[in-house]
């Protein structure tokens, strides 16, 4: 993730995206920069426009679900409740018959 950021910190600062600039953001965050990454990093880069990229991946995140109503709350306890009296008047009835029999 280090590669990553320092990318977009380089980017945000209007730097050039290069091995020796990543190299250097991460060795000042002190880390040891590892430079198959840079290098892999770099590449993948070349030819993205990282305002496109961030600009797509806000409107592809997914809102968050919203939070049911009160009203709509105790009206679903309500129906819960209901279903629960109304099995256990069956349960009863089959428990009389077998009494019953």
């Amino acid at each position: 993730m280090e590669y990553i950021y320092s990318a977009l910190l380089l980017h945000s600062a209007g730097k050039e995206i290069n091995d020796e600039s990543v190299a250097n953001v991460i060795k000042a965050a002190g880390l040891e920069p590892d430079q198959a990454r840079i290098k892999a990093l770099t590449a993948s880069l070349s030819g993205v426009n990282i305002e496109e990229a961030i600009a797509s991946a806000a409107m592809m995140a997914a809102p968050a679900p919203q939070a049911a109503a009160p009203a709509e709350k105790k009206e679903d306890k309500k129906k819960e409740e209901k279903k629960e009296e109304a099995v256990s008047e069956e349960e009863a009835a089959a428990g009389l018959g077998a009494l019953f029999g």
